[in-house]
C-alpha cells in the first residue's frame, strides 16, 4: 500500500509518485509498463499527441496488448478536431494521481511532453478568463489580414511568445494577442507568475541511450516500423473527414503533418519520409534541451538492466 499522509498546511502529499521523461523512441512506454506491473501502478500518460482518438500509430500509442494488465490514462480522451490545454492536463492528472493512490496504487507519469511536466511539478502561471469580445475581434482581423500579420503584431508586443509560438499556430497566436489586448499585460508577464504547484512529491527519472546516433537510429527505425503498420491508411481517414486541417494541433504532431503534406500532394513519399524523421529527431533534441536544464532528475540508459532496480530504490513501498 502507498501512504497519503496529511501536512500542517492542509496540503496533501503522496509518496510516491514516479516521472519516466525522456526523448521521444528512447523507452519510456516499455520501462512505465515494466514498473506497473512490478509495484501495482497505473500510468498516466504525460504525451499531447496520446490524448487524440485515432492517432494510434504515428504516436505509437500502446497497444491492447501493452496495456493489458496496466491501466493507462489520458489515452483516446478527445478527438483530433478538439484541443486539449496544459491547464486540462494539470488538473486531470492531480486527480488522478489522488484517486490511483487512494487506491493503494503507485501512480507513474510517463511521457515526454516536456510543458506538461513542467507545468505540472512546477506549476502553471495564473491566466486571465477568456474575453469572447476580444476574440471574436481578433478572428475577424485574422480573416481580413491574416495570421502572419497576426503573428508579426505579436512578436513587436511580446518578442518572447513570438519567438516560442509557431506562425501557423493560430490557436495560440490568438490565446497569446487576446491576453495582450485584454489586460494590458503580455503572456510571457503573466507566465512569469509563480503558479500552484503540485501537491504531491514526485520521483523524477529521464532515460535515453548515452549514444545520440544510437538514439538517432531507433528513431528512423520506429518510423519505417509506422509506415509497414499502415501510418499512411491512417491518417487518410483523418484526412478524408471535413473538419480537419494542418493547423489543429492534433494535425501538427511530430509524423502527421508530413504526412498530411504528402496527402496534399505537396511532398513525395521519400520527402514524408525524411522530413518525419528529422522532425522526430528535432522533437528529441527539444526534449532532452529540456531534461538538461531539469533539476532533481536521476538519468537511466535505455539499455540498462538495472533501470527497475534504480527507481525501485526510490519508491516508497
Amino acid at each position: 500500500m502507498y501512504e497519503v499522509q496529511s501536512v500542517s498546511s492542509g496540503i496533501i502529499t503522496a509518496s510516491p509518485v514516479v516521472a519516466i521523461m525522456g526523448p521521444t523512441a528512447s523507452g519510456k512506454t516499455g520501462l512505465a509498463i515494466e514498473l506497473a506491473k512490478k509495484c501495482n501502478g497505473e500510468v498516466i500518460s504525460v504525451d499531447s499527441a496520446l490524448v487524440y482518438k485515432g492517432m494510434d500509430i504515428g504516436t505509437a500509442k500502446p497497444t491492447q496488448e501493452e496495456q493489458a494488465g496496466v491501466k493507462h490514462h489520458l489515452i483516446d480522451i478527445i478527438d483530433p478536431a478538439e484541443s486539449y490545454s496544459v491547464s486540462q492536463f494539470v488538473n486531470d492528472t492531480n486527480a488522478l494521481i489522488g484517486e490511483i493512490l487512494a487506491k493503494g496504487k503507485l501512480p507513474i507519469l510517463a511521457g515526454g511532453t516536456m510543458m506538461y511536466f513542467n507545468a505540472l511539478i512546477n506549476g502553471i502561471s495564473p491566466l486571465p478568463k477568456s474575453d469572447e469580445v476580444v476574440r471574436n475581434e481578433i478572428a475577424e482581423q485574422a480573416k481580413r489580414d491574416g495570421w502572419a500579420v497576426l503573428h508579426n503584431e505579436l512578436c513587436s508586443v511580446d518578442a518572447v511568445s513570438g519567438e516560442r509560438i509557431h506562425p501557423n499556430d493560430p490557436q495560440r497566436i490568438m490565446r497569446a494577442l487576446e491576453v495582450y489586448r485584454s489586460t494590458g499585460r503580455t503572456l510571457t508577464e503573466w507566465q512569469q507568475q509563480e503558479g500552484k504547484k503540485c501537491p504531491y512529491t514526485i520521483s523524477q527519472f529521464a532515460i535515453a541511450p548515452e549514444d545520440r546516433a544510437v538514439l538517432h537510429q531507433r528513431i528512423a527505425k520506429r518510423f519505417d516500423i509506422m509506415l509497414s503498420q499502415g501510418f499512411k491508411q491512417e491518417v487518410e481517414k483523418l484526412y478524408e473527414r471535413n473538419d480537419l486541417h494542418e493547423d489543429l494541433p492534433s494535425i501538427r504532431s511530430v509524423g502527421y503533418r508530413q504526412m498530411w503534406q504528402h496527402l496534399d500532394g505537396k511532398l513525395d513519399a521519400d520527402e514524408m519520409r525524411e522530413r518525419g524523421i528529422i522532425a522526430t529527431r528535432q522533437l528529441a533534441k527539444r526534449q532532452l534541451t529540456w531534461l538538461r536544464g531539469w533539476e532533481q532528475v536521476s538519468w537511466l540508459d535505455t539499455f540498462a538492466n538495472d533501470n527497475l532496480t534504480k527507481i525501485t530504490a526510490k519508491v516508497t513501498l
